[in-house]
């Protein structure tokens, strides 16, 4: 592997309820000390707290990640080791990067590694009076908590250290199955998804499984970082802090400061690799190699100012530098690109002020939330 490319499989050390957790107490943290520098006078502290010129988007931003990072538990872990035969629960398996579970007769380099399908969907049809056994359908993975077709192609799933990629919802039914002439009806064609493995592992039952709705992409744009004559700090700490707020990061590089590159991997990211949001670190200021928001604007089919003077606003409560700072904030496609400074330090102020926020943003672009505004 390059060392100018990191592919950051991990999305967190932390588990779900810790990210939940310490996301809850950033932000009750955050609410407590503006309610005391107003005395105690808004009657409302858990909804948007004013003061000083700063804001917390404290419940809605608490809402969104408590919505979004949702935890299923294994059922069963079917394989069948020749087609056309019914899959059996073997209780764990070991999942192979770009492949899918070892021995099945469905693993192989295509979209449809794993199939997964819902507990709740499987016990309806049995009350319906069939006597399905786990894997009758032909699925891989048997999850209770799910309902796996409302997620759009591209959802991301982590189990362990197995990371799985959506690929395809339901399938069309070439043939009249067993079960389909048991009862007249299956499921799977209408309530299965499919996914590819995007890293390995092993999966057992009564594991948990858990979604992450948003996929990131990270650039830092350093000459010397690319030439791997300083160590890029900025880029992890990005990785960190999103990633404890349920960003998956599908991909992690550092660029020289030329435009061109820049751009392409803008483009890469957004057309091709489909995230909600680019991070960019670094070349944002006055030098002469400074261009990354030359190429954040190539690349955008739609400006989003806001998010760029805000992050601007807030540091210059920080520091008078950042009115030095060119960074930008656009939309290119259904992907937000979002220049930050190129220190750790201001990497980590610039996102603490940003993420609480952020996210309702990308549920408003992909048209998965409402507009948010306030009543008179």
């Amino acid at each position: 592997m390059m060392r100018s490319e990191r592919r950051l499989w991990r999305l967190s050390d932390k588990s779900p309820e810790h990210m939940i957790s310490h996301t809850r107490q950033s932000i009750q943290m955050q609410i407590r000390e503006e309610w005391f520098k107003l005395g105690g006078s808004v009657k409302k502290p858990y909804m948007v707290v004013f003061s000083h010129g700063k804001f917390v988007l404290a419940a809605q931003s608490l809402l969104v990640i408590e919505r979004s990072i949702r935890m299923g538990n294994i059922v069963a872990v079917c394989i069948s080791e020749k087609k056309g035969t019914a899959k059996q629960n073997v209780g764990t398996c070991r999942f192979i990067e770009n492949w899918g579970l070892e021995k099945d007769a469905h693993a192989g380099s295509w979209h449809r590694q794993v199939s997964l399908l819902s507990y709740d969907e499987v016990e309806k049809f049995r009350q319906r009076g069939a006597n399905v056994a786990d894997g009758a359908f032909g699925e891989n993975l048997l999850v209770k908590g799910f309902d796996f077709k409302t997620y759009p192609v591209g959802t991301i799933f982590k189990c362990n250290d197995v990371v799985l990629e959506i690929t395809q919802i339901g399938k069309k039914c070439h043939s009249e199955c067993e079960i389909f002439h048991q009862v007249g009806d299956c499921i799977m064609p209408r309530e299965g998804v499919f996914a590819r493995v995007l890293h390995g592992g092993e999966i057992h039952v009564d594991d948990e499984l858990v979604v992450y709705p948003f996929r990131a992409g990270i650039i830092t744009a350093s000459d010397k970082g690319s030439r791997g004559e300083r160590e890029d700090l900025s880029g992890p700490a990005i990785a960190e802090l999103i990633g404890q707020q349920g960003y998956y990061v599908c991909s992690s590089k550092i660029l020289p400061d030329e435009e061109e590159d820049l751009y392409q991997e803008m483009v890469r990211l957004a057309d091709e690799e489909k995230v909600d949001v680019i991070f960019t670190t670094g070349g944002t200021g006055l030098s002469p190699r400074d261009n990354t928001p030359e190429a954040t604007l190539r690349a955008a089919t739609k400006n989003v100012p806001g998010i760029a003077e805000a992050i601007r606003a807030y540091s210059m409560q920080i520091t008078p530098r950042a009115m030095l700072s060119r960074a930008v904030s656009v939309m290119r496609g259904q992907t937000l690109i979002i220049n930050l400074p190129g220190s750790p330090k201001a990497v980590k102020e610039s996102l603490e002020f940003l993420l609480p926020s952020l996210a309702h943003g990308i549920q408003i672009m992909k048209g998965e939330a409402g507009e948010c505004a306030r009543k008179g």
